[in-house]
C-alpha cells in the first residue's frame, strides 16, 4: 500500500463534533418521535486519529443514550470497526469486526439525568480485531468505528437506523466515527520552496505544519502589508520564490502538513522536500485546502 495522504481526505473527515449544550426541553422530547427508539447522542469526539506507530493511541468520543424510559432500556454498546482504503491498488476489503462491549454499568448518569460514558479505542486493539498489519493500511486511510446500541427488550440500533432527523443538530447520532490513521514522522529538515506567480506574495494562504499539537505558519508574506520604504517592487524575489526548512525533532510523535487558503489562492504554487531532497510533489496553483500528502514514517 502507498504510504501517502490523499489530499481530499479533508473531505472525508466528516463526523467532526463540538461539544453540545444540553436542553432539559429537548431531553424530555420522546424518542420515538426520532424515528430510531433509541439513540446515542454525540457529546464530544475526544480524539478522531490514531498513530499507526503507536499501538496504545485511542480512538475516543463521549455519549448519552436516551431511550423512551430515559434511559432504563440501556443493555450495551458494541463497538464495530472496519477499513477504508483510500488506496484502491491494494484492494483491501476486510469485513467489520467486533472491537468490544461496553455494558450499561460503565455508563454514569449525566447533567440531564441521563446515561453517559466515554467508548474508546486503541489502534492495536481496532488492528488486532480486524486481523491486519502493517501491511494491509498505511498512513491516510481511515478506520471506521461503529456503535450499535443494545437495549433490553432486544432492539438493536446502529447506523443503518439512523435517519436523518438524529444524525446532526442536537442529536447529533451517526453511530459513525470515522478516523484517519497517522504515523511518527521521522525526523529531520524538511523545506518548503513556495512561489507566487503574481510576484505580491500569498496574501492570507499558508502552510500549517502541526508537530504534536503544537502548529507552525509557513508562507510568503503579502507585499502590500510590508513597509512601502523597504519593500522594493512586485515581482522582486522576496515576494515571487522563498524556501522555508521545516525541522522535525525526533521523538515527535504526530505531523500534520495542511494548506489553508487565502485571497488569490490562483497565484500560490509550492513544492515539499523530505530531508533527503525527495519531492513529496508540487501543488498549485490553486491547490486544493486541506491535508497534504506529506507522510515520510519513522
Amino acid at each position: 500500500m502507498k504510504n501517502i495522504f490523499k489530499i481530499f481526505l479533508s473531505g472525508l473527515l466528516v463526523f467532526s463534533f463540538n461539544s453540545c449544550e444540553d436542553s432539559d426541553t429537548v431531553v424530555d422530547q420522546v424518542v420515538e418521535d426520532t424515528k430510531a427508539g433509541a439513540v446515542l447522542r454525540t457529546i464530544e469526539v475526544l480524539s478522531n486519529t490514531l498513530n499507526s506507530s503507536i499501538a496504545s493511541t485511542t480512538f475516543s468520543v463521549e455519549v448519552e443514550e436516551q431511550d423512551s424510559e430515559g434511559g432504563a432500556l440501556l443493555e450495551s454498546v458494541d463497538v464495530y470497526v472496519s477499513i477504508r482504503d483510500l488506496t484502491p491498488d491494494n484492494g483491501n476489503t476486510e469485513a467489520e469486526a467486533l472491537v468490544k462491549t461496553i455494558p450499561a454499568s460503565a455508563f454514569t448518569t449525566g447533567p440531564v439525568g441521563l446515561p453517559r460514558t466515554t467508548v474508546s479505542a486503541t489502534f492495536g486493539e481496532a488492528e488486532a480485531a480486524m486481523g491486519l498489519d502493517a501491511s494491509k493500511h498505511a498512513p491516510g486511510d481511515l478506520f471506521v468505528f461503529e456503535l450499535r446500541l443494545n437495549l433490553t427488550d432486544g432492539r438493536t440500533y446502529g447506523a443503518k437506523d439512523a435517519a436523518g432527523i438524529i444524525t446532526g443538530g442536537y442529536w447529533s447520532s451517526p453511530y459513525l466515527y470515522n478516523t484517519l490513521l497517522l504515523c511518527s514522522p521521522k525526523p529531520g529538515d524538511y523545506s518548503i520552496r513556495m512561489y507566487d506567480n503574481y510576484g505580491d506574495g500569498w496574501q492570507g494562504s499558508n502552510v500549517t505544519v502541526t508537530m504534536d499539537g503544537v502548529a507552525s505558519v509557513f508562507a510568503i508574506p503579502s507585499y502590500w502589508d510590508a513597509d512601502p520604504a523597504t519593500r522594493g517592487s512586485v515581482g522582486d524575489t522576496q515576494w515571487i520564490d522563498v524556501t522555508e526548512t521545516v525541522t522535525i525533532p525526533a521523538g515527535t510523535l504526530e505531523a500534520t502538513w495542511e494548506f489553508i487558503g487565502g485571497s488569490y489562492p490562483s497565484e500560490v504554487e509550492f513544492e515539499i522536500f523530505a530531508p533527503d531532497g525527495t519531492s513529496f510533489g508540487y501543488f498549485g496553483p490553486t491547490p486544493a485546502p486541506g491535508l497534504l500528502p506529506i507522510t515520510l514514517c519513522l
